[in-house]
């Protein structure tokens, strides 16, 4: 069942990886990589061993993620990795496929990682909405997160990113490219965060369904989100059930709605979109940035 729901969704799947692909590559021929800007995660990565070894890109971010997919696929789950892996795959080879036909941009370098940073925060929105992941830091970060579950990942993403920015500072030798970097990230950022929810909002989801305790399980297996089953008494019946209660980030909700439908498609479905969700997996609940 599962199997014939996957190949059902995987053409409008690879549409979005392919669509997102080519934005993707623009961000990274055209804007980053002409102007030595590590836009954090495996892009940056691959824009530094680019000028130091100068591997094509796209192949450089498939093999610096296969060690992060055997990771993912070991610790994360079969379905998580299956997803990155779809997505690098298209990516990567849309990378160098297109480079030789973009231009490089050589003008203002914060036009440089403004633009850039649109793009690739566009990019990475078209496979969010699809329930898919683009691996990289979004892998190193739920790894990091298993050993200190007390840390959110949006944090972790931002370390992982912070010492890619440093690298790319002492491999370039100019303090500015990493501030253009970070410039970049920021802004990819925002994009995401504005089309997606911002950095603390989520979608609450109350799930009426006879088949709760496979959706339950599927949710923090296959997704390391945690779930509760409420008591609940149905008003015309009579009849004792329960109800799945999850919370989870907004890019997350694609994933989780296809979830519930690959159990279960007559599954009643409660989604609330929510101002603030802090505890595991999310911001702390101490954390001393909160108004």
């Amino acid at each position: 069942m599962k199997n014939r729901e996957w190949l059902k969704r995987l053409p409008m799947d690879l549409l979005m990886d392919i669509i997102g692909g080519l934005i993707y590559a623009v961000g990274l021929n055209s804007f980053a990589n002409p102007n030595d800007i590590a836009p954090g995660g495996m892009s940056g990565v691959a824009v530094i061993l680019n000028y130091l070894f100068d591997f094509p890109m796209g192949i450089t971010i498939f093999c610096v993620n296969i060690p992060l997919l055997l990771l993912a696929w070991r610790f994360l789950g079969h379905d998580f990795t299956l997803h990155s892996l779809k997505t690098i795959l298209v990516w990567s080879v849309l990378v160098d496929v297109v480079a030789p036909y973009l231009p490089a941009y050589a003008g203002d370098k914060i036009l440089a990682a403004l633009f850039g940073g649109v793009c690739i925060g566009i990019a990475v929105v078209l496979v969010f909405l699809r329930g898919s992941t683009t691996g990289g830091t979004d892998i190193v970060s739920r790894l990091l997160q298993r050993r200190w579950p007390f840390m959110p990942i949006g944090k972790m993403m931002i370390a992982v990113d912070a010492v890619i920015v440093t690298a790319s500072m002492i491999v370039f030798k100019n303090i500015e490219t990493g501030l253009y970097a970070l410039i970049s990230i920021f802004v990819a950022g925002s994009v995401i965060d504005t089309i997606m929810g911002g950095q603390n909002t989520g979608r609450m989801v109350l799930v009426v369904s006879d088949r709760y305790t496979e959706i339950a399980q599927d949710i923090i297996a296959q997704m390391g989100r945690g779930a509760t089953l409420l008591n609940a008494t149905g008003a015309y019946s009579g009849a004792e059930r329960k109800v799945v209660l999850c919370a989870v980030r907004n890019n997350e909700y694609p994933r989780l709605r296809e979830l519930i439908r690959q159990h279960d498609p007559q599954a009643f479905l409660i989604t609330t979109n929510v101002n603030e969700v802090l505890g595991e997996g999310f911001a702390s609940l101490n954390a001393k940035n909160l108004t």
